[in-house]
């Protein structure tokens, strides 16, 4: 219910031309665990910032890297579609449980693109290819008590202890053991392993063109100045950039006729 309302929720959005208008995807990785071992599930999702249009064009998101969608809209959606979820998991439950879980706001929390795609690996690393508490966090082990680490984010992210007898530990331990063949890691729309063979490449040339084109367009635009070392040829201003050199996305994406 969790991953496929996260979806719908997507699609619809994605769908809708006031907000993009195009087919989008996503990669969704369930996360069961908070620091202290309890239970919260909740998904991380890895959108693009953009769609293939129904013309099969790559279609950026309006906010120009702001934000893909509304947030607040969003969370009122997404309430919606996972309470209809619920209540057809569940239909004999109490409908008062169900009226009672829109009394409170729901929050989908959005962050900004990411600053290329090392930090997306680094994003997905920290949450496929961990477990609820890794051997770093313990402190001591007996027949007595478990003593961790962990943070306490509702206390300014501050590092506390916890110490708990045996049976507890391993029962907050076991909350996280999923169900046999159950799939923790799920993608979807142009994300997806049928479609991403031909989309993903579709999408590259087509990203790869625009910024070739940027860079022609800058070079045409950008003034002539006396180069600094042998004060008589001409120089064009094509790219700024630090002394850690141009960044790794321009390296890649100049060709031979667009010279350096």
């Amino acid at each position: 219910a969790l991953f496929a309302s996260a979806w719908s929720v997507m699609t619809s959005f994605a769908a809708d031309p006031t907000h993009l208008g195009a087919d989008t995807g996503m990669i969704a990785v369930l996360h069961t665990w908070g620091q202290n071992l309890s239970l919260h599930p909740h998904l991380h999702c890895i959108v693009p910032g953009g769609g293939i249009s129904p013309a099969g064009h790559w279609k950026s998101a309006r906010a120009k890297g702001k934000f893909l969608f509304p947030v607040k809209a969003m969370s009122r959606v997404f309430r919606a579609r996972m309470v209809a979820a619920l209540r057809r998991a569940f239909p004999g439950e109490d409908p008062q449980l169900f009226r009672g879980l829109f009394t409170k706001p729901w929050v989908v929390y959005a962050k900004r693109p990411f600053a290329g795609p090392e930090p997306v690996i680094d994003y997905l690393g920290r949450y496929t290819h961990k477990i609820a508490i890794s051997n770093h966090r313990l402190l001591s082990v007996s027949k007595q008590r478990v003593r961790f680490r962990y943070k306490d984010y509702r206390d300014g992210s501050s590092h506390k202890v916890m110490d708990l007898e045996p049976l507890e530990f391993i029962r907050r331990f076991a909350l996280h053991i999923l169900p046999k063949g159950f799939v923790r890691i799920r993608h979807y729309g142009i994300l997806s392993s049928r479609r991403k063979a031909v989309s993903i490449p579709q999408i590259i040339l087509q990203l790869q063109g625009r910024v070739v084109a940027l860079i022609r367009h800058i070079r045409s635009r950008a003034p002539e100045v006396l180069c600094p070392c042998c004060k008589k040829a001409l120089m064009k201003t094509i790219l700024r950039f630090d002394h850690r050199g141009p960044p790794k996305r321009y390296r890649e994406l100049l060709t031979p006729s667009v010279p350096h």
